[in-house]
């Protein structure tokens, strides 16, 4: 019972004139299978379960990434906080000299006590800052560096040998584990 708009041959179905090469067998030669509609859907399905694992993977990550950087931040200002106590209270000790040293001024007149006391002062709270990493620099009859020192003002020398160098300190320079805190203020020659 063909008809005659429609004519099946070897698997090509022509109707109103339009060829498709339709195949029910996959395992047949055409171009277009009845299982490829299936597959796709399957395809798809896939695909969507994919990216939705992808995008609940991602959305874990950001939240993981933005707790670690709240985390860190915290640690930080508790490390800041922690490391400034400690310097803190290794001054509270020459603090507590100072105290002592003030009490001996006022009740001594033994200036030569007084300056071997105050002496004693000074070199403790040296020594505790040079424990911590501080370290002054040095600076009188160097030659002037714009990186480490500041020029505060610079004077005629009579000898070609001075010029540039720091003639005097007005302030120190320190540095805090070989990294400058504060530049020495000084004056030049020129």
């Amino acid at each position: 019972m063909p008809d005659k708009d429609m004519k099946k041959q070897s698997g090509k179905i022509q109707e109103n004139n339009i060829d498709m090469d339709i195949n029910s067998d996959e395992n047949m030669s055409g171009t277009a299978h009845m299982n490829e509609a299936v597959s796709d859907d399957a395809e798809l399905e896939k695909m969507k379960t994919e990216l939705e694992e992808l995008r609940d993977k991602n959305l874990r990550l950001l939240a993981e990434f933005d707790n670690f950087k709240r985390r860190n931040a915290k640690e930080r200002l508790e490390l800041i906080q922690t490391a400034g106590r400690e310097v803190i209270i290794d001054l509270l000790d020459i603090l507590d000299d100072c105290d002592r040293a003030q009490q001996q001024m006022e009740n001594s007149e033994d200036v030569k006590a007084i300056r071997e006391g105050t002496l004693l002062v000074f070199n403790k709270l040296r020594n505790t800052l040079q424990a911590r990493g501080l370290k002054a620099m040095k600076t009188v009859n160097e030659e002037f560096d714009p990186e480490l020192h500041d020029a505060i003002t610079s004077i005629t020398v009579p000898s070609e040998n001075q010029k540039n160098k720091v003639l005097d300190e007005i302030a120190k320079g320190y540095f805090l584990n070989d990294k400058i805190i504060r530049h020495a203020k000084v004056v030049v020659g020129k």
